[in-house]
């Protein structure tokens, strides 16, 4: 700020103080509606006097040289944005806020900028807008229209669900079944695409021996995510035997006068 604007904005805090503020110093007010007309009260007064050894007021001034090139209010109420910037998955979603919402598929694997508001996301590439959203509650929902999915479900890109699914069967048959449950559970199957893409870093980094034996585990007790396996190798649970319980090893239940047994309930039934 300038030596000249600061000072001018010293004088309008002056002015204030000395016909607004003072005044009204030893009044007392018991609402603040009461108080805010007061004030206005003497804003008033303020404009409407003549400047010093001038016969315009403030008023007149407005009226006459800034009124004019006043432009209009926008039409909606300025909304408070946060910003973004993401890399296009190969299922042609960027994630945001622990959500994933599609774009057209030909940005795949490019840079893009997020603005999301409370009500809508908008996604820009190189400044103009490619993609718009209402924004989801909730957790790990995906949000795709029709129109970003390319044709016959990207057989034009590099990962498709067959090639998932073959290089799942790589690692092991229960990762291909794991990998194809996945794909097959989701309204989209590029919805799955990270997931497996997950286990394939899962399989370079544990070995495929142990990814097959996560797998296994997560089949038998239907946990049939990318979480799941995660946790089950971390927690080293894919070495450790499957529990098999065999109902015909069980002991029989002791004897109790509350146990009926099989027999009386069929003889009730005869009878």
């Amino acid at each position: 700020m300038t030596a000249y604007a600061k000072a001018i904005v010293e004088v309008g805090v002056q002015v204030a103080e000395r016909w607004v503020l003072a005044p009204l110093r030893n009044r007392r007010f018991f609402s603040l509606g009461e108080m805010n007309t007061a004030i206005w009260e003497k804003v008033k007064e303020v404009n409407d006097r003549p400047f010093r050894g001038e016969p315009t007021s403030r008023r007149e001034l407005f009226l006459e040289t800034e009124r004019p090139a006043l432009q209009p209010l926008p039409a909606i109420r300025y909304e408070f944005a946060s910003f973004k910037t993401a890399t296009v998955n190969i299922d042609y979603h960027v994630e945001f806020d622990h959500h994933w919402y599609s774009v057209p598929h030909g940005l795949v694997r490019q840079k893009v900028e997020i603005r999301a508001t409370a009500a809508t996301i908008e996604v820009f590439h190189r400044g103009r807008r490619v993609a718009s959203h209402r924004r989801e509650g909730g957790r790990r929902r995906f949000v795709t229209e029709p129109e970003h999915m390319p044709a016959a479900h990207r057989a034009h890109l590099e990962w498709t669900p067959s090639r998932l699914v073959s290089w799942a069967a790589t690692a092991g048959p229960p990762v291909a079944e794991l990998a194809d449950m996945i794909m097959r559970s989701r309204p989209h199957p590029e919805h799955g695409y990270r997931a497996c893409l997950g286990l394939m870093r899962l399989g370079r980094r544990f070995g495929n021996e142990r990814l097959a034996a996560a797998c296994t585990r997560a089949l038998a007790i239907n946990a049939c995510s990318y979480a799941s396996v995660e946790s089950i190798l971390n927690k080293n649970l894919d070495r450790t035997p499957l529990p098999e319980v065999q109902l015909s090893v069980l002991p029989p239940p002791p004897a109790h006068p509350n146990l009926r047994g099989a027999e009386y309930y069929r003889s009730r039934t005869e009878g």
